[in-house]
């Protein structure tokens, strides 16, 4: 077996996973199936890909596309190896988000790929950092951006940015409460907008227009600033804050801390009791 799949993250209807294939030129090529909607971005290697919409030479930073049903063949002749971040969506769920973007009503793809494209560049380092940190939460709200960014760009169609209605501001701001209430709470993207009545995607695209970030990265830094005033007002256990946050591991909260923080948790607490006895 060349092909080795690690399922990253999994919702309902869609899956991501880390792709990674051995094959070499030597090697014989393999036929499969798309068993759901596929939009796959390439992010080392190259192989050539064939399907019913055409034959391709995908290299880092293209994007593959599959529709379900569709038989594809993958072969290596021009180097071995490659490496792909594979995001699935099931028919019902593509629909609903094709159905958000203005003329982009045909459900599947024409070709069999996109080549990498610089409006899609910063959300693929997005999901390849996510990959390589772990951040599972993260994949959600990534192949809903990807996936709408893709369509769009497979379709010519320029996505305007639309005034949020008042009803949509309410929505946002009931989810931002709700965020707020139960930030220590697993909460999804698609739990978040069940409760606001829209699609996953919609409500994503609105919530970053009204709020000018993502519900995920509102949750994370709402999960930050509640750890951070506990490590300057209590003296608990840097694990114990972490945990009564949200977050599911300590190396994932210190990781993201820092990032945010610009120090890890024990230096930012470090540097609340010196500060505090240079007062006294």
């Amino acid at each position: 077996m060349t092909t080795a799949q690690n399922t990253l993250a999994s919702g309902p209807g869609w899956q991501v996973s880390d792709v990674v294939c051995t094959a070499g030129a030597g090697d014989k090529s393999f036929e499969e199936e798309h068993r759901s909607f596929c939009v796959a971005a390439v992010t080392n290697g190259t192989f050539r890909y064939r399907t019913r919409q055409g034959t391709a030479m995908l290299a880092p930073g293209a994007i593959l596309l599959g529709n379900p049903g569709a038989c594809y063949e993958c072969g290596h002749e021009h180097g071995a190896g490659d490496r792909c971040l594979s995001f699935h969506f099931a028919p019902a769920y593509m629909e609903r988000v094709v159905a958000e973007l203005p003329g982009a009503k045909r459900l599947g793809f024409a070709d069999p790929r996109l080549p990498p494209l610089p409006a899609l560049a910063p959300l693929l380092a997005e999901a390849e950092a996510a990959r390589e940190t772990g951040d599972a939460d993260a994949f959600e709200e990534l192949g809903l951006r990807i996936t709408g960014a893709v369509v769009a760009a497979g379709s010519g169609t320029v996505q305007a940015a639309r005034t949020p209605s008042r009803r949509d501001q309410k929505r946002v701001a009931e989810a931002v409460r709700r965020i707020e209430l139960e930030a220590e709470q697993p909460l999804s993207l698609a739990d978040l907008a069940a409760s606001t009545a829209t699609s996953p995607y919609h409500f994503l695209r609105t919530f970053r227009q009204v709020a000018g970030m993502t519900p995920y990265q509102f949750l994370l830094r709402t999960r930050l600033h509640r750890a951070a005033v506990r490590l300057r007002s209590s003296d608990a256990a840097i694990s114990t804050i972490a945990f009564d946050a949200g977050f599911s591991d300590l190396s994932t909260f210190n990781r993201r801390f820092r990032r945010e923080m610009g120090e890890t948790p024990g230096a930012y607490r470090t540097r609340r009791v010196h500060a505090a006895q240079n007062f006294s």
